[in-house]
């Protein structure tokens, strides 16, 4: 490992993020995209689907021994909690309800949220905002890593340990970068999941919470699906800190894969993200993008210039709240 060549810090930039600008551009160009704009009609029907799909699973896994629960939980169910956090994302954005019915878009995320087993809608939305608003602020956008995670996590074998480790750090992040009041939904989010599951504790034992737990941990962790969090925001070439991916995992996952687009207009519904790149093509088509998510796990776990290191910082001046 002679030559390894490694990063001791993130990309700090002095710009303002470019998908305000690029925004701009686009509709004035091609206002039609406005139309595109408010609530996926399908949404509800899709989550509840997949809701009811995962609580039949915990009726059919009770009596399995808990290698097939494990198997199960990381073959099948966890696809199905991670895709149900990706609903939840969309959802944040009040694409559920539309925006004059925000709380229903908060209930609808917090019954997406069960088969997740662990309160997380909530808190995901309190967060996420931000991460729009400050894209690669520091000690705002607690979607970039910490300075430890990028210092000790820049070893080939670190950096796969920070990958399963995943969802712990997403977990804590925000408390130690950004703390923030616990909010009333988040109370309401944690008595609702953990209500549901001690009823499905009591109906069916203990295997099918497992199930569900341990299927998001794993999904969540290094899953191929998870190629996502890597895809979206590190800087794979210079200057570019969105990347978009435009392959066959995005039907299972609402579409997050055309985050290019999401960025620039975060209240148009997944489903028709494909139809802004359509209409706006060459503000898209010429830019980098990943081709596979696993090989994005690939190259960040083995390329010695990729680590939690590579994402792009910026100072944020804290937006006056309306």
């Amino acid at each position: 490992m002679g030559n390894r060549v490694t990063r001791d810090d993130f990309e700090w930039v002095y710009t303002e993020q470019p998908h305000t600008q690029r925004r701009k551009e686009i509709l004035a160009k091609y206002p039609e995209i406005k139309t595109l704009m408010g609530p996926d009609p399908h949404l509800k029907w899709i989550v509840s689907g997949m809701v009811f799909t995962q609580l039949l699973a915990c009726y059919l896994v009770k009596e399995l021994s808990w290698k097939w629960i494990f198997f199960w939980a990381y073959a099948f169910g966890g696809c199905i909690n991670h895709s149900l956090t990706l609903a939840i994302h969309d959802i944040s954005h009040n694409v559920a309800f539309g925006n004059k019915q925000a709380k229903w878009n908060r209930w609808f995320a917090v019954f997406a949220n069960l088969p997740i087993g662990i309160p997380y809608s909530a808190s995901f939305k309190k967060y996420h905002i931000d991460h729009h608003r400050y894209l690669g602020g520091d000690s705002l956008d607690v979607d970039i890593p910490t300075d430890f995670e990028g210092w000790f996590f820049c070893t080939p074998l670190r950096k796969l340990l920070w990958l399963i480790l995943q969802p712990l750090f997403y977990s804590l992040r925000p408390l130690y970068v950004n703390p923030k009041a616990i909010t009333q939904m988040e109370i309401l989010n944690a008595l609702v999941q953990f209500s549901i599951d001690l009823i499905i504790y009591y109906l069916w034992g203990l295997k099918p919470v497992i199930y569900l737990i341990a299927g998001t941990i794993l999904c969540l962790g290094f899953h191929p699906i998870s190629g996502h969090f890597i895809a979206e925001h590190y800087m794979f070439l210079k200057g570019y800190e969105t990347y978009s991916y435009y392959g066959p995992l995005n039907w299972l996952t609402f579409n997050v894969g055309y985050h290019m687009e999401h960025h620039d207009f975060p209240s148009i519904p997944g489903c028709r993200l494909p139809m802004v790149k359509k209409i706006a093509a060459e503000y898209y088509d010429n830019l980098p993008h990943h081709q596979s998510w696993i090989r994005v796990l690939w190259d960040f776990v083995f390329d010695d210039t990729l680590g939690p290191y590579s994402r792009v910082k910026r100072l944020c001046k804290l937006a006056k709240e309306s």
